[in-house]
């Protein structure tokens, strides 16, 4: 029997309806009994099919149960500190979208739907918000200089795309959260988040979202210099193990220059007599110069070995089934480091 190509079009398969993506707003919390709800419903208000977890870490007061009683997915993990928990919800849940926010109420709930659109839609693995706020209370100068010089530091060594690394609200694709070996554990978390994404060159956005005081009776956990000291050996740790010819190379060149600044006086006197009359300090010098080459052939050595690495990095990443995406697709405003 003929059909006709008019009669054919009838008998073609209906297209199958794009999947909703499935997206997961995780809530790290210690002791948010007074705004953990607010979080909640302001998530919820914002994007009604999310799955919202909140996640109680030790806390000595009514922040699980209020997250239950509003709606969330209430679990809870022992180890203390945020890098234990985000780590324990990365490797538990499972979305096409994840939204990491702190419990405090201080975030723009509203913001949440454009920045999945913009990490779905651009094919991104990170959309991080940065903070913009009048209230000096909300944002204190000490803590926006110490993030913004931690930032540049990261942005110069790791590459550029983030002015506001120490946010806690992102957004991130699956393949970013199951490739990442987390290992801190504490605020530092939010260094090794954003030097994993640079490091590994992904598409990355950032976007500018409004940023408000905690309400009375919420007290912060962050501490300006013992947080902002943990950080900053985090960021150095990192060099180490990421960029190790660059961090031996430097201790190498240090070790060397000072080796010639001991060595230049004895070799001068040399020259002039034929005499080492300061022959301790010319085996200080040789010892430190033979020290520089050691640093500098360990630098090239922990090189090769932080390539592999990267490309075992690499591959667990493309491992990973992409995330559901939105049909819509608005103009590429990734940036890329």
């Amino acid at each position: 029997m003929q059909v006709s190509a008019r009669s054919s079009e009838f008998l073609q398969p209906a297209a199958r309806p794009e999947p909703l993506p499935q997206i997961a707003v995780l809530v790290p919390c210690y002791n948010e009994e007074a705004t953990v709800g607010q979080v909640i419903a302001a998530f919820r208000s914002a994007l009604p099919n999310a799955a919202i977890y909140v996640y109680d870490n030790n806390s000595s007061d009514r922040t699980a149960y209020i997250a239950g009683a509003a709606g969330a997915i209430v679990r809870r993990e022992r180890l203390q500190g945020k890098g234990n928990v985000v780590r324990r919800m990365f490797g538990d849940i499972d979305a096409d979208a994840f939204i990491l926010v702190d419990g405090d109420a201080t975030y723009d709930a509203g913001a949440a739907p454009a920045m999945v659109e913009l990490l779905l839609a651009n094919h991104l693995d990170l959309v991080n918000a940065s903070r913009v706020t009048a209230i000096k209370r909300a944002y204190r100068s000490g803590h926006r200089l110490g993030n913004a010089l931690l930032s540049w530091l990261v942005s110069i060594i790791f590459g550029r795309g983030l002015t506001d690394m120490l946010s806690g609200y992102k957004v991130f694709s699956r393949r970013f959260v199951k490739s990442i070996p987390l290992l801190s554990a504490g605020f530092e978390i939010e260094t090794e988040l954003a030097v994993h994404a640079l490091a590994l060159r992904m598409p990355i956005a950032e976007v500018q979202t409004a940023y408000k005081d905690r309400p009375e009776g919420s007290d912060s956990k962050l501490n300006t210099y013992r947080d902002g000291l943990r950080i900053l050996r985090t960021i150095f740790i990192l060099i180490k193990e990421e960029r190790p010819l660059s961090f031996f190379g430097f201790l190498s060149l240090l070790l060397a220059a000072v080796s010639l600044a001991l060595a230049t006086p004895v070799i001068i006197t040399f020259t002039a007599t034929g005499l080492v009359p300061r022959l301790p300090t010319a085996l200080l010098a040789t010892g430190i110069m033979l020290l520089a080459f050691l640093f500098l052939f360990c630098g090239l050595i922990l090189d090769t070995v932080t390539r592999g690495r990267k490309e075992i990095k690499r591959i667990a990443y493309l491992a990973v089934a992409p995330s559901v995406r939105s049909p819509a697709a608005p103009p590429d405003l990734s940036s890329r480091p």
